[in-house]
């Protein structure tokens, strides 16, 4: 706390004290050596008297003086000893039915709620403490000047060196500019000292002392990647082995069928009739698996997206003039742009519109499409009077579909092309009305 400059020209609140105290009793006493002096009294009596006065006179500016300093230097020591932080100190005199005594008894419940705060923020603070020691994520903190300030027990372990060895130091000379620097949301393929592998990145600000810091927290993302990737392997080759088991095991039944119908001697009349339908049979399988490949094919191998500007009411026409089994409803939208592949975005239309007359037809609904500006997006939605949906968990699931005829790669693909013009695909059931919507997120 600073201080003014005392000024030599003005009295001090004790001074204040003194000669008020003074003034107050002066006339008093005034008349009091005036009678005695004035009066018929002996010398010695008048002598005695006026020393008992003046010194009871002074004893009163003494004690008056005394009595209402004190309590202020004491309040004064103790707002002292809050400011520097202890809370330990209490003032003698605190009770109520007295205003310095109650005035005291706020100081001291002060000081005991300032306590009970520090003690919490201790305790906080040592669970920051132990939390950050034990998380498996790294967790860096820069100054101002790009200085490292703080790092917790995984962040020595990926950098391969104690904590007193990092504070001090530049992310450029730990090797993490690149992550100050880096996209937030594309993992990084980084090599540390103490690992190697993908690594998420998380960055944000906050202030110290009111000097801004920034907080820098990497994820080893190369289990989750791996467990997911194992997942993603496990549903392929069980809806791959599934497929070629439907066509594979017929087409063995029906070779073994032809085997021995050859074998026989002599051969039936119609024995001709039986092997043309057995091996057509075995070409349809054959060409049902043959367009069970292609599909895949064409799932994995998306080219990017060429992207230019698109009008959208005019791209939502044309996928309405191209289904002729419902009249597709247009809720038209305002007037916009957007930067998109139109080839592609027109064959994720497509595909929704077409999955949604397939359930308005079970139904005799009706199919809406319009979109709306959503911040600094567009999304497009897609209603439909069918159904709804029945098994959510399977719908982007590749090559799973409940139609006789589908392949099952119609709404992966169109979420790998939503995805891949940095927008994204849902499809729910409706809540005010029966059916499903398909809403189709993109940036403008």
């Amino acid at each position: 706390m600073r201080r003014g400059p005392k000024d030599p020209h003005r009295f001090s609140y004790e001074g204040k004290i003194t000669w008020l105290t003074f003034a107050a009793t002066a006339p008093a006493i005034l008349v009091a050596l005036a009678l005695l002096w004035f009066g018929d009294y002996s010398g010695k009596l008048q002598w005695t008297l006026t020393i008992l006065i003046v010194g009871c006179f002074l004893a009163f500016i003494s004690s008056t003086r005394e009595h209402t300093i004190r309590p202020l230097q004491t309040m004064s020591n103790l707002l002292a000893a809050l400011r520097e932080g202890d809370y330990s100190i209490r003032a003698r005199g605190a009770r109520e039915g007295s205003a310095m005594g109650e005035v005291l008894l706020e100081v001291n419940s002060l000081g005991e709620t300032l306590r009970q705060q520090r003690l919490g923020a201790f305790e906080a603070t040592a669970l920051l403490r132990t939390i950050m020691s034990e998380i498996d994520v790294a967790v860096f903190t820069f100054d101002p000047v790009g200085r490292l300030r703080l790092v917790n027990r995984a962040g020595e372990t990926l950098l391969g060196q104690p904590m007193d060895k990092l504070l001090g130091r530049t992310a450029s000379e730990l090797s993490l500019g690149t992550c100050l620097e880096a996209n937030e949301d594309e993992p990084l393929t980084l090599n540390f000292p103490g690992a190697s592998g993908r690594w998420g990145i998380r960055r944000s600000t906050f202030r110290e002392e009111g000097l801004p810091h920034e907080l820098l927290v990497l994820t080893d993302l190369s289990r989750t990647l791996r467990e997911e990737e194992r997942r993603a392997w496990q549903r392929l080759v069980r809806v791959l082995g599934h497929e070629m088991n439907n066509s594979l095991a017929p087409i063995k039944s029906l070779a073994a069928s032809l085997e021995s119908l050859l074998r026989r001697d002599p051969l039936p009349p119609d024995w001709k009739d039986d092997a043309g339908a057995g091996l057509n049979s075995i070409a349809s399988r054959a060409d049902s698996l043959s367009r069970f490949l292609q599909a895949y094919t064409r799932l994995t191998k998306l080219p990017p997206p060429q992207k230019q500007d698109v009008d959208l009411g005019k791209v939502v026409q044309r996928v309405v003039d191209l289904e002729p089994r419902l009249n597709v409803k247009i809720m038209s939208g305002p007037q916009t742009a957007i930067r998109a592949d139109a080839a592609q975005i027109e064959q994720v239309l497509i595909n929704l519109v077409h999955n949604a007359v397939d359930a308005a037809l079970e139904t005799h609904g009706n199919v809406v499409i319009g979109w709306r500006e959503k911040e600094d997006a567009v999304e497009i939605f897609v209603q439909d009077e069918g159904p709804g949906i029945m098994n959510p968990a399977n719908l982007f699931v590749p090559f799973f579909t409940t139609k006789p005829d589908g392949s099952g790669i119609g709404l992966p693909l169109s979420r790998q092309i939503a995805e891949a013009h940095g927008g994204s695909l849902a499809l729910v059931n409706r809540e005010n009305g029966k059916g499903a919507e398909a809403l189709l997120r993109l940036p403008k």
